[in-house]
């Protein structure tokens, strides 16, 4: 999902006139999208900052993201560190970047968390991220993400095939769907929106090559989901984390799976390079 968001990012700024480059010390502004999803990812922030800083001193390195948002005033300490923006005001970075709308406080408040969907991608590429779903629900004892990103939130579905139709359009040959909690998707629209109802309308009303999902939780597979995968356009490909083999651990994790759907994903014909 951090592909689809920093694809539109800098789809955005070069629409407003900026120049992306590939080397730091070409760069007047550095954008950094921070996780906080394991203490080393927290880490490697800190040491990029750092290391962004002493290639190119004069830049500004915008820091944004889950570490931002759930440590501000720590992710503002780091040195080189310039602005820092939450995830509740991510979809206005291209805005926030414009010298003409410095605000005058560099850190945001966390809340509310009220977000507008970064859509779209750029780029001499054949492969689009497309966010169709932020936030989670769950509560994982192990996971900062509800409070990072908020609760669960989807584009809808005629958004979403309108983008990808777009892409497709442009010459674009693969879409990859992508979300926080993506099998949740359609939770918070009706009763009959639900990730099946999504692929079933890209699958119909759009003209791209191929799709792919990104990773699904283990329990948010429905009965007769794989009958989807009899369009060749779905790769077949899924990435389930199975997080533990111990249902113990499963149960102090608060995650909502077991060995036995572990062995039933197992058992599924044609189910091979599993990790």
């Amino acid at each position: 999902m951090n592909h689809s968001e920093m694809e539109t990012l800098a789809r955005q700024m070069m629409a407003n006139g900026h120049q992306i480059v590939t080397d730091v010390a070409d760069a007047d502004k550095v954008v950094l999208n921070t996780c906080a999803v394991t203490a080393e990812a927290t880490r490697d922030a800190r040491s990029r900052t750092r290391a962004f800083h002493r290639a190119n001193p004069a830049a500004e390195i915008v820091l944004t993201g889950c570490y931002a948002t759930i440590a501000p005033a720590d992710v503002a300490r780091i040195e080189g560190a310039g602005q820092v923006v939450v995830n509740a005001h991510k979809a206005q970075l291209a805005h926030l970047l414009d010298p003409q709308a410095r605000l005058e406080r560099p850190v945001f408040e966390q809340e509310p968390i009220m977000r507008e969907f970064l859509a779209g991608s750029m780029g001499a590429h054949t492969r689009a991220f497309i966010k169709v779903q932020d936030g989670c629900d769950n509560k994982c004892t192990f996971c900062v993400t509800t409070i990072a990103r908020g609760e669960g939130q989807s584009r809808h579905v005629g958004d979403v095939v309108a983008e990808i139709q777009a892409l497709a359009a442009a010459g674009y040959q693969e879409a990859v769907l992508t979300g926080v909690h993506l099998g949740s998707y359609g939770r918070d629209l009706s009763a009959h929106t639900t990730l099946t109802t999504l692929i079933r309308a890209i699958l119909h009303h759009t003209d791209i090559p191929r799709l792919r999902l990104s990773s699904l939780e283990p329990w948010d597979v429905p009965d007769r989901f794989f009958e989807l995968w009899a369009d060749s356009r779905l790769l077949p490909h899924l990435h389930l984390p199975l997080q533990s083999g111990s249902d113990a651990m499963l149960r102090r994790m608060a995650r909502r799976t077991s060995r036995a759907i572990r062995r039933n994903i197992a058992s599924l014909p044609d189910c091979s390079g599993r990790c």
